[in-house]
């Protein structure tokens, strides 16, 4: 039996990967469950997976979780410090992160440093962190299973394969809800407009990640760290379908790829299963009924977010916390239907260059820039 300490429970990736626990005959098992501020559906986790430990962001919540399960033995914990908790829970063997965001960084290192395996949803902390991260990961003897489609395929790909012969990786991208349309038609468009994904069923910061290919660019700077390739290595590629979900290019010009159907708890299962393959109930993929699988090249020109990604790949350093940061606040403010489409790349370019580089980033250096991001973003765009 694996033993899962689950970050971010309650959300997309989270209670999609409590499914696959539901599946898994009891191979797998939750022991603890962090999230963020939905304390009802937190609960109703808690006592269908029988865990001992949940956690809450919000400590001004941890009182009325207590008294959602106070007729239970579970422990409740809240903040930071509830989430590092969960994330070094000693009857953990694994930590499956799917927080949101660059709040991921400390509780993985922490995951990491306690020895626990690591099932990896956050992009956003080997973006900003990966030189950190995938060090510390080596030093302990750490895997990290990717857990994002593409980069799961990816690593299926890679299995079996010698690193030094890849010749470049081919990452493959939905084009989003706003696929082939240009300038003029996207300049009006709104956050209810950017959330309907033709494909995936994701929360709301990936769907309109995925609708400006920004999402595309903080994979192709994820990729750099979990596959060790420099980001000019990396090529997008649009495949509408989304039954390819990634493929790796040898030398000799030999090409693997991982197909299936657009279904999150394929890579979930894949990661927590490792070396293994279980039986999931996902969508198989009919072929004659599909017909063809497509490709088209990325349109940087109007998508301009992946354009910026690979800018700041190129930088390194510090410059990807303030992509992924600027990111953040304008996808934040796009949701609330405050700014513009365009507003968004506008903005990650404009922190970017206003960004104090810095090469080899600390922690604290890695938060001191996403924090003169948002001000800077705040105080100029309010």
């Amino acid at each position: 039996m694996k033993r899962i300490s689950i970050l971010g429970s309650t959300g997309s990736i989270g209670s999609q990967t409590l499914d696959v626990i539901r599946q898994s005959h009891g191979e797998l098992q939750a022991v603890a469950l962090a999230a963020g501020h939905n304390i009802k559906k937190l609960a109703q986790q808690a006592r269908e997976f029988h865990v001992s430990l949940v956690s809450v962001a919000d400590k001004s919540l941890e009182g009325d979780l207590k008294a959602l399960l106070s007729d239970t033995d579970v422990k409740v914990v809240s903040g930071d410090e509830g989430l590092l908790e969960a994330a070094t829970y000693g009857k953990a063997d694994t930590v499956l992160t799917a927080v949101v965001g660059m709040m991921g960084i400390r509780p993985t290192i922490a995951a990491i440093s306690a020895g626990k395996e690591i099932a990896l949803a956050n992009k956003e902390t080997l973006v900003t962190a990966g030189h950190i991260i995938t060090k510390l990961a080596k030093q302990k003897g750490i895997t990290i299973y990717p857990v994002d489609s593409e980069h799961s395929a990816i690593f299926q790909s890679l299995h079996g394969e010698f690193h030094d012969e890849i010749e470049k990786i081919l990452l493959t991208c939905s084009g989003g809800p706003f696929r082939g349309m240009k300038h003029d038609e996207l300049v009006h468009v709104k956050a209810a407009d950017a959330l309907k994904h033709p494909n995936w069923n994701m929360g709301h910061k990936i769907t309109i990640d995925s609708s400006t290919l920004v999402n595309k660019g903080l994979e192709v700077m994820e990729a750099e760290w979990l596959f060790d390739v420099p980001a000019q290595k990396v090529q997008v590629i649009v495949q509408p379908q989304s039954i390819i979900h990634s493929m790796v290019q040898f030398q000799d010009g030999g090409i693997m790829g991982q197909l299936g159907s657009p279904d999150m708890r394929l890579p979930i299962a894949y990661a927590l299963y490792f070396p293994h393959r279980k039986p999931l109930n996902s969508k198989r993929v009919d072929f004659f009924e599909l017909g063809k699988i497509t490709f088209e090249k990325p349109d940087m020109d109007t998508f301009t977010g992946l354009k910026l990604a690979y800018e700041a790949a190129e930088a390194g350093g510090n410059v990807p916390t303030a992509f992924n940061a600027a990111n953040e606040y304008a996808v934040a403010r796009f949701l609330k239907d405050e700014i513009g489409f365009f507003d968004i790349p506008a903005m990650i370019d404009e922190a970017m260059q206003a960004c104090t580089y810095v090469a080899d980033p600390s922690v604290e250096e890695i938060l001191e820039t996403e924090a003169k991001t948002y001000e800077l973003l705040r105080r100029k765009h309010k």
